[in-house]
């Protein structure tokens, strides 16, 4: 070995990965994030939850946090499932021809009333008959997360439909001039800033309470993700095969088609399951507004404290995106 050599491996050394300029980075990211978290009130955020592990663990006498929490489970459990109704606002109420599983009870309630004589409170008892459907509660939240499931699908077909053009005007290497890829990028940018519950809104207003509303919003919301996936994988494509088709005088669309799909088509797929999976829990989000779906279920049963349905609501959604979601990965596993 050189004397050179021997020199340069004496005076090696390892550069450090961090410099001065990296440490005030650092501390001003620190200093920043202090200001917010006392703004987000994160310091009481710790305090209760301390106080909650706590009390959960018998160190600690009460807790805010753990009542709340305990009074929600009480309110939510058991779950419902059946539905009662009277028979006095059952119309053409046919006793011998009741729907499947179905009975018919008596119901006593007690109440307090005023006695106009003694003018004191008396308890009364109020008698009605109503008609039990063991699972009729449970069915309704089926249809409604049905609805929600159909929302979600046309919603994730509008976006494919939408993302297709522009996907290939955003394109740099495909898009006809400037003004057409200015265009479809401002568009795709238009299309993921708006939120669905935004855009909901003015659907609602539009096209009244329902469904289209929903599957709309979802539509133009995740036609701006899979808009700008699609053009970026277009863009990043191997330009071999492309190269090779345009030398035999293969036209941009042919070339697209022959030499870019085939490459992007597994990627493609994988996005579309992935706004389809996020359009099903949306469209629990969105219903809130008056989109449709099970989300206006949801609400409604939330304003009416009726926590018992809420928390069947909630198993229901839960129970669809992880079968979804097994689904989904499944199918990944066999196209890709």
């Amino acid at each position: 070995m050189s004397n050179l050599s021997v020199n340069q491996a004496a005076n090696w050394h390892l550069p450090q990965p961090y410099n001065t300029r990296h440490v005030l980075f650092a501390l001003i990211a620190l200093l920043i994030l202090a200001v917010s978290g006392v703004r987000m009130e994160v310091p009481r955020m710790v305090h209760d939850t301390v106080q909650g592990v706590g009390y959960a663990v018998g160190l600690a006498d009460e807790s805010p946090v753990a009542t709340g929490v305990k009074r929600i489970a009480e309110s939510i459990w058991p779950l419902r499932i059946s539905e009662e109704t009277e028979i006095s606002r059952i119309e053409n109420f046919d006793r011998e021809n009741l729907p499947w599983l179905s009975r018919v009870e008596v119901i006593e309630t007690k109440m307090q009333r005023m006695n106009t004589d003694t003018l004191r409170l008396e308890e009364t008892i109020e008698s009605k008959e109503v008609l039990i459907k063991p699972l009729g509660y449970l069915s309704h939240v089926l249809l409604k997360m049905l609805e929600t499931l159909e929302m979600a699908l046309w919603g994730t077909l509008l976006s494919v439909l939408l993302s297709i053009p522009l996907a290939y005007f955003a394109a740099a290497n495909y898009a006809p001039n400037r003004f057409a890829y200015n265009l479809s990028r401002s568009t795709i940018s238009l299309f993921r800033a708006i939120p669905e519950l935004v855009s909901a809104l003015f659907l609602v207003l539009a096209f009244g309470f329902g469904p289209i509303a929903g599957f709309l919003a979802l539509g133009i919301h995740g036609a701006g993700f899979l808009g700008k996936f699609y053009a970026e994988d277009i863009e990043n494509a191997d330009r071999g095969p492309q190269e090779a088709l345009q030398s035999i005088g293969a036209g941009k669309v042919k070339t697209l088609w022959y030499g870019v799909l085939p490459q992007v088509m597994p990627q493609y797929i994988a996005y579309t399951l992935y706004i389809f999976d996020r359009n099903v829990r949306m469209a629990t989000v969105i219903g809130i507004v008056g989109a449709g779906g099970i989300g206006l279920e949801l609400k409604g049963r939330f304003d009416m404290f009726n926590f018992d349905h809420v928390g069947t609501i909630l198993v229901i959604i839960f129970l669809t995106v992880f079968l979804l979601d097994q689904f989904s990965a499944r199918l990944r596993s066999r196209i890709l």
